[in-house]
């Protein structure tokens, strides 16, 4: 099987249409990983080979809209697992209400068994949090608004 252009434009068009993050196939001594990567101001972003380039321009067309209901989004920049707290046991790192600068760690994410301490971007306070502590989230989904 040969991937040409129009078979990795066509797994783009599935995985937008799907709502999907990822398709993988393999034949024999050939692999191909077509990945649609959302990403948010002042988070690096590294376009895999086989993504299209009008991906990208998609995704900060719908921030501005959650934008002016609720504050600035903080989102997750892997797929991984949301706490709030360093441990079951700890303080929460943030709670709504609470005013926060900018650098400040707001939550966890667990991605691969590393912890990895998500900061704010900018400073505000705190107006929702979005996901429960240990619930799993993608990249690019909104953790939490900070107004």
């Amino acid at each position: 099987m040969k991937f040409d252009t129009d078979y990795i434009e066509k797994l783009a068009e599935i995985i937008e249409a799907k709502g999907l993050t990822e398709i993988s196939l393999e034949d024999g001594n050939q692999a191909i990983t077509v990945r649609r990567e959302l990403y948010t101001a002042g988070t690096p972003v590294v376009a895999p080979a086989a993504a299209p380039a009008a991906q990208p321009a998609q995704t900060p067309a719908a921030a501005p809209k959650q934008e002016a209901k609720k504050g600035q989004p903080v989102t997750s920049p892997m797929v991984g697992t949301f706490y709030k707290a360093s441990s079951p046991d700890a303080k929460p790192f943030v709670e709504v209400g609470q005013t926060i600068s900018k650098g400040d760690v707001v939550c966890i994410v667990e991605a691969m068994k590393l912890m990895n301490e998500i900061e704010s971007e900018f400073s505000g306070k705190v107006v929702e949090i979005c996901v429960e502590d240990g619930q799993p989230v993608e990249f690019g989904q909104v953790l939490m608004y900070i107004e």
